[in-house]
């Protein structure tokens, strides 16, 4: 068993769509949404949203916490409405 200490910090999400010069990733929560393949795609909530709305064979991992899955509904949906 290794004693290697690791910190609590979830890594920065692995956004591909993430531009260097002007940053567009919105949330703090990590997303991980996997293919039919099994692939998993690491994103913060306004990308997963971009994605999982236009790729229907998408679906959230269950190392998706149920607070990142909240934050991407409010980025593909606007916050349910509220005014």
């Amino acid at each position: 068993m290794s004693t290697a200490h690791r910190s609590r910090k979830s890594p920065q999400p692995d956004c591909e769509l993430r531009e260097k010069e002007r940053p567009t990733c919105v949330g703090r929560e990590q997303v991980v949404l996997v293919g039919l393949d099994g692939f998993e795609q690491h994103l913060c909530p306004a990308h997963a949203a971009a994605l999982w709305l236009t790729d229907p064979t998408l679906r959230f991992s269950a190392k998706t916490r149920p607070q990142g899955i909240t934050a991407v509904m409010w980025q593909a949906f606007g916050g349910g409405g509220r005014r």
